[in-house]
């Protein structure tokens, strides 16, 4: 699976780099203003681990925010967008997050984590290696798909089991299958709290800017919240 992912967003990587950032609504005026709000305005003096960094969007944000950054994705050609868009302003890495993490304890005060834990089956190593590398009192942001509505992509859904899907998507012109799991929000909560204390659950809203774009989909989102937000700590 982490074979199929890693090849997937190496495809996507010129994806990422010429448009989400400005032609994705449920990235630039969904899920990214309100995982913004979570995130301190002063990062000076902290260090932060952007875990799953993509194209680098989250990292040059924490980057302007003072930070002291590691990045960090599983596909390599995302690890080289990132490091065009940041230059030597962090440090960014090939990362396995199913896999032991390269850090020693306690070594970062801000764990951020967009859209990616969802490409990850089992839960339990990932949050363990977030919990050792993460200070006393540090805090864990992240944000996944929602699993009410992945759910409607199952022809025959199984709501409490952990559950592969292979979704389309169409990127400028090309049409790319990217597989990730959908697992209930029992699990979702509980894997969390197995680990952390969680402060705050946010389902995002959508922007005014999105409704002007995209009315259709302001109210689809409205009525049934694509991603999902969990503000953790230590």
């Amino acid at each position: 699976m982490k074979n199929i992912v890693k090849e997937t967003f190496n495809q996507l990587a010129k994806v990422y780099e010429n448009s989400v950032d400005t032609d994705s609504l449920y990235n630039c005026e969904y899920e990214r203003p309100s995982m913004l709000k979570q995130i301190p305005e002063n990062l000076s003096g902290k260090n932060v681990l952007d875990a799953g960094c993509a194209a680098g969007w989250y990292t040059n944000q924490l980057v302007r925010k003072g930070a002291n950054v590691t990045a960090g994705d599983i596909s390599p050609e995302m690890v080289n967008s990132t490091k065009k868009r940041i230059g030597d302003k962090a440090k960014v890495i090939c990362l396995d997050l199913s896999d032991k993490l390269p850090f020693e304890d306690n070594s970062f005060d801000f764990i951020i984590s967009s859209l990616t834990l969802h490409y990850i089956k089992d839960w339990d190593n990932t949050f363990s290696e977030f919990q050792r590398i993460l200070k006393p009192g540090g805090t864990l942001l992240f944000s996944v798909h929602h699993p009410m509505t992945d759910i409607k992509l199952l022809p025959e859904p199984s709501y409490f089991s952990t559950e592969l899907i292979i979704d389309i998507w169409n990127k400028e012109g090309k049409l790319f299958e990217v597989p990730f799991y959908r697992r209930p929000l029992i699990d979702i909560f509980n894997t969390t709290l197995t680990y952390f204390s969680i402060k705050e659950v946010i389902e995002p809203l959508p922007t005014i800017a999105f409704k002007e774009k995209d009315p259709e989909g302001y109210d689809r989102l409205m009525k049934s919240p694509q991603f999902l937000i969990i503000n953790a700590s230590l």
